[in-house]
């Protein structure tokens, strides 16, 4: 996996590259927890990631409750279909903030 921060103000946008798994989704995780700290909003560019774990998935779920008990944003944009499937069935399409394209 690949993660390319940028930041610009108070937002931090992560790219995220290939599979997020439970050998990659530490590396998120000690980078998206200290942005959440740092910045108004956080997104997540999902146009590249090919698939996502339980472990992916629990990343993303400490995300959006850090976000959210700090009064912070982190969303997740350009879903794949395939991803998207693993959100809705897990019921995460629920719990995280998805933008629908």
């Amino acid at each position: 996996m690949i993660i390319t921060i940028q930041k610009e103000n108070d937002v931090f946008t992560f790219t995220i590259e290939g599979k997020l798994d439970s050998f990659s989704s530490p590396k998120l995780q000690d980078k998206l927890l200290p942005a959440i700290e740092n910045a108004k909003k956080v997104k997540l560019d999902f146009t590249n990631v090919e698939y996502i774990s339980s472990a992916g998935l629990r990343v993303l779920l400490l995300g959006e409750k850090t976000a959210r008990a700090k009064n912070k944003i982190m969303y997740i944009f350009n879903v794949s279909e395939k991803v998207m499937n693993i959100f809705i069935m897990t019921g995460f399409a629920d719990m995280l903030y998805i933008e629908k394209g």
